[in-house]
């Protein structure tokens, strides 16, 4: 039996959470609540989202349209073959945007919920609760849903250039020599016994 790949679930993982949050979006974009008061945005910005301004309907449909290409590519990272160098830019610029934006260094995320919610960065007065509110499920749900998503992109990333690097030295595929292969010498093969 041939091993398996143990890279292959990143990209699954990957299209599952593309397939979740563009669930998601297009549930708002539908006119559901569906996280939508959990959105860790300004409050100026948060009350256009919440009264559905034809700004934040036509984000959800665009994003739940990225979605599924996100879904697509993440599939396309778990197929054999060539591995075409865009795949990998693509899966390795997301996996650093998503990771960044989970840890918080572009404003929201652990570090800016932990400054929030531990008083190191104070909101303005009027919105305080708010802010604590929205750290909280920031810090609970948003930041770490990121970082799983990055962190799948960049599995994927990276065992993408593990083939294409096994390819360029080429490193025999093992399971297709194997499927060309009849079934007793199959078995002599991987037992090592040659012929």
């Amino acid at each position: 039996m041939s091993r398996p790949d143990g890279g292959r679930w990143a990209g699954y993982g990957a299209a599952a959470c593309a397939a979740a949050y563009g669930s998601m979006k297009l549930a708002q974009a539908l006119g559901a609540n569906a996280l939508a008061d959990k959105d860790p945005l300004p409050p100026h910005l948060r009350e256009r989202l919440l009264a559905r301004d034809p700004f934040f309907v036509t984000s959800h449909w665009v994003l739940a349209g990225a979605a599924v290409v996100g879904v697509v590519v993440a599939l396309a990272t778990v197929r054999g073959g060539p591995v075409p160098r865009l795949l990998r830019l693509i899966c390795w610029t997301l996996a650093v945007f998503m990771i960044t934006r989970s840890i918080g260094f572009v404003g929201w995320g652990i570090v800016g919920d932990v400054l929030t919610l531990t008083g190191l960065r104070r909101p303005p007065a009027e919105h305080a609760e708010l802010a604590r509110m929205l750290a909280r499920w920031d810090l609970l749900l948003w930041s770490p849903f990121f970082l799983l998503w990055g962190g799948c992109w960049a599995v994927a990333g990276w065992r993408l250039g593990r083939m294409r690097r096994a390819r360029a030295a080429g490193a025999p595929d093992r399971q297709r020599v194997l499927d060309l292969l009849e079934p007793g010498e199959r078995h002599r093969l991987r037992r090592g016994t040659g012929r």
